[in-house]
């Protein structure tokens, strides 16, 4: 009986320790699992949120034209254009028919224009973009918090995000269409 007891508690003592090196296993697996997604996200995470080409976009809040709370992490995985802009600034006005045209163009591939504009009278705004048929978003900037978040010391100045959210391509000045179709091509558009 001596025998059978001892053999017994060497059974359970076995048995618990594979019980134990096995939940081990599945633990330490699981952080190891755990720690690579998060190095995965924090790579993408790990990136700056700064106005500069290679981070992420600086996050905001605005109104649009028609009084809705647009946010630019809403658009995340679409394509991007932020243009900063002010009605009284002639190479905007020279733009902006491009910008127009290439949103049309590339709508349905889920490429948003946010036009940002410098805190200016919302009557003004609204003249400027019937006068040029603009249908895409057009954001207020009371305070010209956008403008300072980017960093923005000309109009206009562009920024071309892609999918991720990441900026590609940082235009100061007004832009040929030329010079749009490669920064959109940036982005992921046009070929």
């Amino acid at each position: 009986m001596a025998d059978e007891s001892g053999l017994s508690v060497r059974r359970l003592w076995i048995g618990g320790i594979g019980s134990i090196l096995i939940v081990g296993s599945v633990l330490v697996g699981g952080v190891v699992i755990a720690r690579r997604s998060a190095e995965a996200q924090s790579s993408e995470i790990g990136l700056k949120r700064e106005p500069v080409v290679g981070a992420l976009a600086p996050g905001f809040t605005l109104m649009n034209l028609e009084g809705e709370q647009l946010n630019l992490g809403d658009f995340r995985g679409r394509p991007v254009l932020i243009n900063l802009w002010a009605t009284w600034c002639g190479p905007c006005r020279i733009e902006m028919p491009a910008i127009q045209s290439r949103f049309e163009k590339y709508q349905d591939d889920g490429f948003a224009v946010l036009a940002v504009n410098f805190d200016e009278q919302q009557a003004d705004i609204q003249a400027f973009r019937d006068e040029f048929g603009l249908t895409f978003q057009i954001l207020l900037d009371p305070g010209a918090k956008v403008q300072n978040l980017y960093r923005n010391r000309s109009y206009p100045s562009s920024f071309f995000i892609d999918r991720a959210g990441v900026i590609q391509v940082q235009h100061i000045g007004a832009m040929t269409e030329g010079q749009l179709d490669e920064n959109l091509k940036k982005t992921g558009l046009g070929s």
